[in-house]
């Protein structure tokens, strides 16, 4: 063959070439507006990439998997393209992220096979890069259809939920239905916002419960947003509508590191919002109820605090806020409710929100003015003892600078859990006004003179006389300091320079732990 036969071949292919990468590109368009497009959805609904995009940074959004199709057997129409879930990164105010959305137009937001292997390597990804992962849930569960395939998944989503858990945040959606196995990974995650009217979360629906029990109930009654941020906890944020929810996430990260090996991010510090007035805020009468909130908004940036489940348990107080420009997690009983005892579900509460702030490095300022424990036939009855000592495991195996202010009441087993000394607490202050003892004084002259004032001629006046005296002698926060549980005593105005002090000294500490698998919180 001669040079320039050779030549020329070579440039008869070179110009069919661009023939056939025209025809593949086309293809390639096609294909990618095909799978890229949302289908029908109900009226006031965003579809899962519009959802994606009004949580991101715009034009920041990098979708991963958008060829992967269905398993379904049938023609194309039964195969769509993404398998009822969008995946990717993106960002959220400069930081990045990874982002799943289901999409309930495709199979109802079932998880089939290729839908749950799409997700689960979104998780794996989120855990090399170390970013947060958010997941926008609306969907039917498991696909009927795809069989074992699709529980098979479900716990492969939750097996990587496990093993994120304390290395990236990880936050859950839930923007329409979340029913059976697909309630469990929001569940395992460390925080869920709802949205009022539209949000429902529940192992069995309330079609099947009539059906098995033959009681009736309605979604929203059994595991509507309602529901789930007031009556059992399983939500941490209610949401508006969708916009405010895609608002709250945004919110919540900007107090999250992106991992556990990485610090929050910082801000210019804040407003001083404290004040003279602080002297005044506690009653002078022990039983009047006051709001804890006016206390901790005079001590956080700009009076800012991010509630966490703040309809459930509402007896304390966990909420992220800001100290000179640098994330905290706030545990503060709250007098307006119950008196701020500490029942079943505030225990839980906390304990799980300690551990979180634990997990990522969050130091953790805690306000106590607590009577105790509750007691009760019904708390006893559903456990209490068990249930309640996971707020002082919580404490106890947290490392991250710890600083705590008793404000008024701290009595028993209350005064011990809420940041003691004892359970490791770095730094404790307490108020003039502050209480400590085993217990209030009117109990304890009950307990401590029961025959004298038995046998008293005036048994009420001799009951004045020795409340008065116990208050004079435990009633203080003096006992407590004389023995160093307590640091220092301080004016009510001083505090937030105290704690700004306190936790400015802290930054650099090291808590090494005894070497083991993992401690055995009782559950």
């Amino acid at each position: 063959m001669t040079r320039e036969a050779t030549t020329s071949r070579v440039g008869e292919t070179a110009t069919c070439v661009p023939d056939r990468t025209v025809v593949r590109i086309a293809e390639l368009a096609g294909r990618r507006a095909q799978a890229a497009s949302d289908g029908p959805r109900r009226r006031g609904e965003f579809g899962a990439r519009e959802r994606i995009e009004r949580l991101l940074d715009a034009g920041s959004f990098t979708e991963t998997g958008l060829f992967v199709r269905a398993r379904t057997t049938g023609d194309g129409a039964q195969r769509p393209y993404g398998d009822g879930v969008v995946t990717g990164l993106g960002t959220v105010d400069g930081r990045d992220v990874c982002v799943f959305a289901q999409d309930s137009t495709v199979f109802g937001g079932s998880m089939g096979e290729a839908f749950g292997e799409k997700t689960v390597a979104l998780m794996d990804l989120a855990l090399k890069t170390g970013r947060p992962v958010i997941g926008l849930n609306d969907g039917g569960g498991a696909r009927i259809q795809e069989g074992v395939a699709s529980l098979a998944l479900y716990a492969e989503l939750v097996r990587r939920n496990v093993q994120a858990s304390g290395v990236i945040p990880q936050i859950s959606v839930v923007l329409g239905p979340c029913a059976g196995g697909a309630a469990y990974s929001p569940a395992i995650t460390d925080f869920t916002v709802m949205v009022d009217g539209a949000s429902h979360m529940f192992v069995t629906g309330p079609d099947v419960i009539e059906a098995v029990t033959g009681e009736r109930t309605s979604a929203e009654d059994l595991g509507g947003a309602r529901t789930s941020n007031t009556v059992n906890g399983n939500a941490h944020f209610l949401a508006t509508d969708e916009q405010d929810a895609f608002d709250t996430v945004r919110d919540l990260l900007s107090y999250l590191p992106a991992n556990n090996l990485e610090r929050p991010p910082e801000y210019a510090p804040g407003d001083v919002p404290g004040g003279a007035w602080l002297d005044e805020v506690v009653p002078d009468r022990l039983g009047q109820a006051y709001d804890m909130r006016d206390i901790l908004r005079a001590v956080v940036d700009d009076g800012e605090l991010l509630d966490v489940q703040e309809l459930f348990a509402p007896n304390i107080i966990c909420a992220l806020a800001r100290v000179e420009g640098r994330s905290v997690g706030v545990v503060a009983n709250q007098p307006l409710h119950f008196a701020g005892v500490l029942d079943i579900d505030a225990s839980e509460k906390a304990a799980r929100f300690v551990r979180f702030c634990d997990a990522f490095g969050i130091p953790l300022l805690t306000f106590a003015d607590v009577p105790g424990y509750l007691s009760g036939v019904r708390q006893e009855q559903a456990g209490i003892i068990r249930r309640g000592a996971k707020l002082l495991y919580a404490y106890a195996e947290a490392t991250v600078p710890k600083v705590t202010v008793v404000v008024r009441k701290a009595y028993g087993g209350g005064y011990a859990v809420m940041g003691s000394k004892h359970l490791g607490a770095d730094i404790n202050l307490a108020w003039p006004t502050a209480r400590i003892a085993v217990m209030g004084a009117e109990g304890a002259v009950g307990v401590l003179h029961r025959r004298e004032l038995a046998a008293a001629a005036d048994p009420e006046a001799l009951r004045a006389d020795l409340v008065a005296a116990y208050e004079r002698t435990h009633g203080t926060p003096y006992l407590a300091a004389e023995r160093g549980y307590v640091d220092d005593v301080i004016a009510p105005r001083d505090t937030r320079a105290q704690v700004c002090r306190a936790l400015r000294a802290l930054r650099g500490k090291r808590a090494p732990m005894p070497e083991r698998r993992h401690g055995n919180i009782p559950l």
